[in-house]
């Protein structure tokens, strides 16, 4: 009687954890085998590479791999403190970041508030098409393009500047006009692929707050400023904390392109500099301290996130606007 007792709660019995995975990924093998690819990649790039960060406390050659370079604990953080020119290129990312942050962060907004209320929606499809077309474009199309705009002896900038009576300038070799170029090729090239979250957004913003507020006699400034920007105001919050994130963190390949000589006191920033470090030219590239300074950055800028992250937390609940 027990015997035959004892068979059917075996059978009741819950299956295991590793039961229900594979029970899991069978039933839907299709849509994993669809993100293994991203998975690979996550795990190849972007996990992967943490583990070699060890190289920052070891006096690395290449020869003897990870496990069998000289351990020299924090000698390589202890140059970077007395290393005289990373304040330099510290300000100088800190400087293009802000200017990212401050500048170009509030482009897109504006950008998507004033296109929601383009109401033919031929010309709302075509104005955010064109907005979004130079986010294909490469940096180094870019910086060309520039470049020939900018061109002190045919450019159509110092060509305007002539007729008008003044001289030309060598925009891309001023160290002066660096800072400022890049933040407009930043705008140029970004601002409609962000503005695309915040039109997402407001497509989500009930109708029925507008007719409202059409009803009690408000304008589009005023439903724009009391209804369709505190609606966006979570995706705002978001997208700041991830450029707060990203605050050491300029576009190296535009940076390498509009880099000269005459322009590294404002052109050499973070990226830059390990660059040179980590694959220098001439002698032995020094792969420990390049990746020394990288840890310092990104240690700084988790922490940074962080902060941002808890102030959002306080604020979530709040009218921002």
């Amino acid at each position: 009687m027990q015997k035959q007792l004892a068979k059917p709660a075996a059978a009741n019995a819950r299956p295991t954890l590793w039961n229900r995975i594979k029970r899991d990924v069978y039933r839907n093998r299709l849509l994993y085998l669809l993100a293994l690819p991203g998975f690979l990649i996550l795990v190849l790039f972007k996990i992967g590479p943490v583990g070699a960060m060890v190289i920052a406390f070891e006096k690395f050659r290449a020869s003897r791999g990870i496990f069998g370079s000289e351990w020299v604990g924090l000698e390589n953080f202890e140059r970077l403190l007395t290393d005289p020119y990373i304040l330099t290129v510290t300000k100088n990312t800190i400087i293009l970041a802000v200017l990212s942050v401050v500048v170009v962060f509030p482009v897109p907004i504006i950008f998507s508030l004033f296109l929601n209320e383009v109401k033919q929606k031929r010309l709302h499809g075509f104005v955010q098409s064109m907005s979004f077309l130079p986010y294909f474009i490469s940096a180094a199309v870019m910086v060309s393009i520039l470049s020939t705009l900018l061109s002190p002896s045919s450019g159509l900038v110092n060509n305007l500047i002539a007729a008008a009576g003044g001289k030309t300038v060598n925009f891309m070799s001023d160290p002066n006009w660096l800072r400022p170029l890049y933040v407009i090729l930043e705008i140029w090239q970004t601002f409609g692929y962000s503005a695309i979250i915040y039109i997402a957004a407001m497509t989500a913003i009930d109708p029925a707050l507008y007719e409202a507020a059409e009803m009690d006699g408000a304008g589009r400034w005023t439903k724009m400023w009391h209804i369709t920007l505190p609606s966006i105001s979570t995706s705002v919050i978001v997208m700041l904390i991830i450029s707060v994130g990203n605050i050491f963190t300029v576009n190296l390949d535009r940076i390498l392109l509009m880099y000269n000589p005459s322009t590294y006191s404002t052109a050499d920033v973070i990226q830059t500099y390990v660059y040179r470090i980590a694959f220098q030219s001439t002698g032995f590239p020094d792969y420990s301290y390049g990746t020394a300074v990288n840890v310092v950055k990104s240690v700084i800028a988790f922490f940074l996130v962080t902060g941002v992250n808890k102030i959002a937390d306080k604020v979530a609940d709040a009218r921002l606007f």
